[in-house]
């Protein structure tokens, strides 16, 4: 028989589980929110930058490229390394600005640096060999990449090749989008479970959909580039977006964050936001270059 007492205990867990349930949906939806609106600020600062010409976009590449850079220099040092973060921040923001130039400048630019790094290993008897390759990569991972920005926007210096340059950077953050709504809904299956738990298969398949749909839309409209240069493209934008993602997690693993920063709540750091487009956007100008599209 159950007793009073028992009953009102029954009913108290009852109501403590739904209002820990309730908190919980309005935490989630919260937190998709900032989310949201986060993101929704970068690409616009992104699309206005585009659109008022190719300086602007150069001064904003450059931001996010010492961000970006400075970010991964953190969490190196939390994993006990000591990277020049002088002369490799300076590379990160200097790649992007030697690119709105010319790429001549870039490997100018990539000599003075591997020199300098290389003077300064010489000259600091503390440091190591794995410190001069930390300081080299970084700014080859988040400066360099970056130039793809710069390449695409000066294809057509109107206000147009700001928006195609917006929609190219789009399909990287539509695969996101995708990925995310779909591998929520039906991943089971995981792709990477010791460097990103919450990817599936499923999700990757949804969010090379929505690569696809923005390069075919670009095929359809602003790019002379036949339907079969659209999937190809939009698949190898995908595709490596997802591996920088992928990359960026084993970074991220190997020292124990979660996140490159927070800068961006919802979203971590600058890196954060930019790993699947600093591989996905290069993939695809290197594509459209090698194809004579631009």
């Amino acid at each position: 028989m159950t007793t009073s007492s028992d009953s009102d205990s029954q009913s108290v867990d009852s109501s403590s589980s739904m209002e820990r349930n309730q908190s919980s949906t309005q935490s989630k939806t919260q937190q998709l929110i900032v989310r949201v609106v986060y993101g929704a600020g970068y690409a616009v600062l992104t699309l206005v930058a585009l659109l008022l010409g190719r300086w602007t976009t150069t001064a904003l590449i450059c931001v996010y490229a010492g961000l970006c850079c400075f970010e991964f220099f953190k969490m190196m040092r939390m994993a006990g390394r000591n990277p020049n973060e002088i002369i490799g921040i300076a590379a990160a923001i200097g790649f992007p600005l030697a690119a709105h130039f010319s790429y001549h400048w870039v490997a100018i630019l990539f000599y003075v640096f591997a020199a300098a790094t290389g003077i300064w290993f010489v000259q600091t008897p503390r440091s190591n060999i794995s410190d001069v390759a930390l300081t080299i990569f970084g700014p080859i991972y988040t400066g360099l990449l970056f130039t793809s920005v710069i390449r695409l926007r000066a294809v057509d210096p109107s206000i147009m090749g700001g928006v195609c340059t917006f929609l190219a950077m789009s399909s990287i953050w539509l695969n996101d989008t995708f990925a995310y709504f779909v591998g929520s809904r039906f991943g089971k299956h995981k792709m990477a479970p010791r460097i990103s738990p919450k990817k599936s298969w499923e999700g990757f398949i949804g969010g090379m959909f929505g690569s696809i749909l923005v390069w075919v839309f670009l095929s359809m409209t602003l790019l002379p580039m036949s339907l079969f240069m659209a999937i190809c493209t939009g698949l190898a934008t995908g595709l490596m977006g997802v591996f920088g993602d992928l990359l960026e997690s084993r970074i991220k693993r190997g020292v124990g964050v979660k996140d490159s920063g927070n800068l961006m709540p919802g979203h971590g750091g600058m890196l954060d936001r930019s790993d699947s487009l600093l591989f996905g956007l290069i993939a695809a100008t290197f594509i459209l270059t090698l194809g004579g599209i631009i």
